[in-house]
C-alpha cells in the first residue's frame, strides 16, 4: 500500500468519525450498514441503476450527473426515464421498477406517515431552491388588474399579493360559480404555496378530511383546487377547466410564451429560497444498497455545484441540455427564461431573478430537517394529517425521512477526494438540521421548525394544533 493511499484511507476515516461524532445516533445506525474496517465508502453493492423524474427543469441534478459522468464516475450506470405523473412515479419506486426517483419534498413525507400511499420512504439529498410560480388566465388577470398596485410606469408591482385575486373569487361564488385552480399533487409544494398565498390573502382554499374519507381538500373552499400533470397545465387552463395554476418550470413560461396566461407570483416571493424537489428512495433499497446511495448522492452533489458554477455561467449549457425531448423536451427560450436567471411574467415585462432556479448555494442540497417539519406543518394545517401531533411527533417524523447523516457522509468523502471544499457545505461540527427561525413569507409570519405548533396558531386560515375536521 502506497504512503499515499494510506495516508488518504486515514484522512477519510477521520472525516467519517466526525460525522458519527456530529450527527450522534442517527449517523452511527446509517453508518452501520458499511463494514467497520472499511476506511471509505466501498464499492456499490448494485452499479445498474434506475432513475425516474417528470419533465420540469428541477429534475437538472440527475441530467447533468449523468451528462458529465458524475454517476460513472461512482461506478454507477444510470438510465434515466420519465414518468407520466408524480403518483406513477412513486409507486415505481416503492414496487423496486425504479431505484430511486426526483420527488416532490412531500412526497418521502407523505408516504412515509400513509397519507395516500404508505411506505416508508426517505431523502438525503434536496435537489433545489424555489422554482415554482403561480400562473393564472388572461381573462382572471384582467379581473384581478385593478386591485394591483402599479408603480410609476404604471408596470405591476412585486410581489403581487392574493388579495388581488380575493374580489374575483367573492364575484364568482356570488353568482354560484365554483373558482377552480390546478397544482400538480396533494403533498407537492405546489399544492402549500397556492393554499399558503391564497390563505394569505383571505381565500380558503378548502380541507382535508383524510378520516372523513374525504381526500379531495375542498371542504370549507373559496378556491377549489384540483390535480393536473405539470405538463398538461397550460392546456388546461386553456380549455377553461382550470383559471389558474401552481407548477414548476417551464410550463407558467410556456403559458406567457403561449400568450394564454400570466405568471402572477413566484414561489420565491411567497417564501423566500424555499426547498422544492428531493431524490427519494425506499428505505429498504438504502438498507440494502447503503454504498450505492452514498455514491448516487456525491454524484448529484456534483451536479448541482455545476448548475450554480460560475455565477449561473453554466446554464446556457444546461438549458441546451434539458430542452432534449428525453428530458424536458420544452423550447430553449421557454426554460431559459427562468433558468438563466430572469422570469417574464405579464408578456413583455421580463424581471431578473438570480435566486429562481438555486440548485447549490444556500446549502440548498442539505436535508434541513426544518424543512420537512414545515411541509408537515402544511399537511396539518390542511388536515391531511387529521389529528393532534406533539412537536415530538415532528421532529420524529423528519428525522424517519431526512437524511443529513447520509448526506454529510457523501459530502465528507468529496472533500477528502478534492472535488469539493469543505467551506462549501454547512458545517458538519456544528450542523443541527435546524435552519434559523425563517422570515421570507408573503404574509410576515416567522417560521421556527423547533416548533411546529406554536407556528400553526398564527395563521388565520387553517387547522389549529388541536382542531379536527
Amino acid at each position: 500500500m502506497t504512503h499515499t493511499l494510506l495516508s488518504n484511507m486515514i484522512k477519510r476515516r477521520t472525516l467519517l468519525q466526525n460525522v458519527v461524532k456530529t450527527l450522534g445516533a442517527v449517523a452511527v445506525g446509517s453508518l452501520l450498514t458499511l463494514s467497520s474496517a472499511q476506511a471509505t465508502v466501498g464499492e456499490p453493492e448494485k452499479e445498474e441503476l434506475k432513475f425516474g423524474f417528470i419533465k420540469l427543469t428541477d429534475m437538472a441534478p440527475l441530467a447533468i450527473a449523468y451528462e458529465k459522468g458524475y454517476f460513472e464516475d461512482e461506478g454507477l450506470y444510470v438510465q434515466l426515464e420519465a414518468q407520466a405523473n408524480w403518483k406513477v412515479l412513486l409507486d415505481r419506486v416503492i414496487d423496486g421498477q425504479l431505484d430511486g426517483a426526483h420527488m416532490l419534498a412531500g412526497q418521502p413525507l407523505g408516504a412515509t406517515i400513509g397519507f395516500g400511499t404508505q411506505a416508508h420512504i426517505i431523502t438525503a439529498f434536496s435537489m433545489d431552491l424555489n422554482g415554482n410560480a403561480i400562473t393564472v388566465s388572461n381573462d382572471i388577470w384582467e379581473q384581478m388588474k385593478p386591485y394591483v398596485d402599479k408603480d410609476a410606469d404604471g408596470k405591476p408591482v412585486h410581489p403581487i399579493k392574493a388579495d388581488a385575486l380575493k374580489p374575483v373569487v367573492d364575484a364568482y361564488k356570488a353568482q354560484g360559480k365554483p373558482f377552480k385552480m390546478g397544482m400538480v399533487f396533494p403533498v407537492s409544494t405546489h399544492n402549500y404555496e397556492l393554499r399558503y398565498w391564497l390563505a394569505a390573502g383571505g381565500i380558503h382554499p378548502g380541507y382535508y378530511a383524510p378520516m372523513r374519507g374525504d381526500t379531495a381538500g375542498q371542504i370549507d373552499a373559496d378556491a377549489l383546487l384540483s390535480v393536473t400533470p405539470p405538463p398538461q397545465m397550460p392546456s388546461t387552463m386553456e380549455a377553461g377547466t382550470i383559471f389558474g395554476y401552481c407548477v414548476g418550470e417551464p410550463w407558467n413560461q410556456q403559458a406567457v410564451f403561449k400568450g394564454i396566461g400570466v405568471p402572477v407570483i413566484t414561489d420565491y416571493e411567497i417564501w423566500k429560497d424555499n426547498p422544492e424537489k428531493v431524490f427519494g428512495v425506499s428505505k429498504a433499497w438504502a438498507d440494502q444498497y447503503p454504498n450505492t446511495h452514498i455514491r448516487v448522492v456525491k454524484a448529484m452533489i456534483r451536479a448541482a455545484k455545476w448548475l450554480d458554477d460560475n455565477n449561473n455561467g453554466n446554464r446556457p449549457e444546461a438549458v441546451d441540455i434539458l430542452s432534449r425531448p428525453e428530458y424536458v423536451g420544452a423550447d430553449y427560450d421557454v426554460i431559459a427564461n427562468s433558468m438563466t436567471g430572469t422570469f417574464e411574467y405579464e408578456k413583455g415585462d421580463k424581471r431578473e431573478v438570480p435566486d429562481f432556479n438555486v440548485f447549490f448555494r444556500h446549502n440548498a442540497t442539505y436535508p434541513y430537517y426544518s424543512d420537512a417539519i414545515w411541509y408537515l406543518t402544511q399537511m396539518r394545517r390542511w388536515g391531511q394529517i387529521a389529528e393532534p401531533k406533539s412537536d415530538e411527533w415532528f421532529m420524529e417524523t423528519a428525522k424517519k425521512v431526512y437524511r443529513p447523516d447520509i448526506y454529510a457522509i457523501a459530502a465528507q468523502e468529496l472533500i477528502a477526494e478534492g472535488k469539493l471544499k469543505a467551506s462549501e457545505f454547512p458545517d458538519f461540527a456544528t450542523e443541527t438540521g435546524f435552519k434559523t427561525p425563517q422570515t421570507g413569507f408573503i404574509d410576515g409570519v416567522t417560521y421556527d421548525g423547533h416548533q411546529p405548533n406554536d407556528y400553526l396558531t398564527k395563521f388565520k386560515i387553517g387547522l389549529k394544533p388541536d382542531s379536527k375536521i
